[in-house]
């Protein structure tokens, strides 16, 4: 069983840079038809600053930590057996290339379905960009199978 103690961790905040190369090859890879999310003179016409980050990057994004996985081996989970269980977004502004991300995060809970067959770690993260603006909280859960 994972430790309850570890409801409250906090994660030293992160930067990650918000490239346009990044944003248009992911753009692509998703399937993004709107010249917004990878053509600077299209984005800057609709009103944006510069070519705009699709919402779903941030998951991404965040994969920049130096080392993404720390929170696992700090809570004891084995890679192997965790399960991406869930995961929702809360925007409020849109992120833009050039713009640097700063990611901080907190585990919420902790708890056990199926007499600890199952156990689940609820994380939210904060992201905020380089002028200290809130941009979007996820919350994520990870689902550990046990024996």
């Amino acid at each position: 069983m994972i430790d309850l103690k570890f409801i409250g961790t906090k994660s030293a905040p992160f930067d990650a840079d918000v490239e346009k190369g990044r944003l248009r090859l992911f753009a692509k890879a998703i399937g993004e038809t709107d010249p917004i999310y990878f053509d600077e003179a299209a984005a800057r016409a609709a009103g944006h600053s510069s070519i705009l980050m699709p919402p779903t990057f941030l998951f991404c994004l965040e994969m920049e930590h130096p080392d993404p996985y720390l929170w696992f081996r700090e809570l004891g989970i084995p890679l192997p057996r965790a399960l991406h269980g869930g995961q929702r977004f809360q925007y409020y502004r849109p992120a833009y290339a050039g713009e640097v991300m700063t990611f901080r995060s907190e585990i919420v809970d902790i708890y056990a379905k199926k007499n600890g067959a199952l156990e689940f770690v609820v994380q939210d993260v904060f992201i905020t960009n380089q002028r200290a603006e809130s941009v979007a909280d996820f919350r994520r859960t990870i689902a550990i199978r046990n024996g």
